[in-house]
């Protein structure tokens, strides 16, 4: 059996190579709903509250700026493609979602924005959404700016909590932290799903 020092586990996980891959898997995460990015995010919470590096705004600063960009290539795709070039976009569970986006777009792109932020397959939809309806760049940015902040600022945070909480340095953590994130994506997940219904 092969036991990892913890003290290079933490060094690993601190390294600025955590940094850039968490920031690659939120950006892919925007396209591909099963890309952990906020498993990612809230991971390095728990490193950065255990061992403090990267420090915590760091890692909220680099997600929410990786959030931002992944959001933003959604909407310029839905700008430059719109909604029914590709075969995987005019299939009917796709359109359900694009035209569910459509409809809260047109009541508050705000509220809608910032909520399809904490919902994967929500946020794929909304995004390529106000794009195709050609929502101005500029509001477009600043709801998602907002959006991405709040999320980071979440995701981190359910990691640096439950390392602050729980001793046992990342070995403990890091898989603890994890598992609340899971399970909180799930109850997020389905009670957003109820009013869809």
């Amino acid at each position: 059996m092969v036991v990892v020092p913890t003290d290079l586990l933490a060094e690993v996980l601190a390294s600025p190579w955590s940094l850039a891959v968490m920031s690659l898997l939120v950006v892919g995460d925007a396209f591909v709903v099963v890309i952990p990015g906020e498993i990612a995010v809230t991971a390095l919470g728990a490193v950065a509250a255990t061992t403090g590096t990267p420090p915590l705004w760091v890692v909220v600063a680099c997600a929410a700026l990786a959030a931002v960009a992944g959001d933003t290539c959604c909407y310029l795709i839905g700008r430059l493609v719109g909604t029914e070039r590709w075969r995987w976009m005019r299939g009917p569970r796709v359109q359900r979602a694009l035209g569910w986006a459509a409809r809260r777009l047109e009541h508050g792109a705000a509220t809608v924005l910032f909520t399809a932020r904490f919902v994967p397959f929500a946020r794929l939809a909304v995004n390529l959404v106000a794009g195709a309806s050609r929502l101005p760049a500029g509001r477009y940015l600043a709801f998602v700016g907002l959006a991405a902040t709040g999320w980071a600022l979440y995701q981190a945070a359910v990691g640096a909590v439950i390392a602050a909480v729980v001793p046992g340095g990342p070995l403990i953590t890091v898989p603890l932290s994890v598992a609340v994130a899971v399970a909180l994506g799930v109850v997020i997940d389905r009670v957003t799903a109820r009013p869809s219904r």
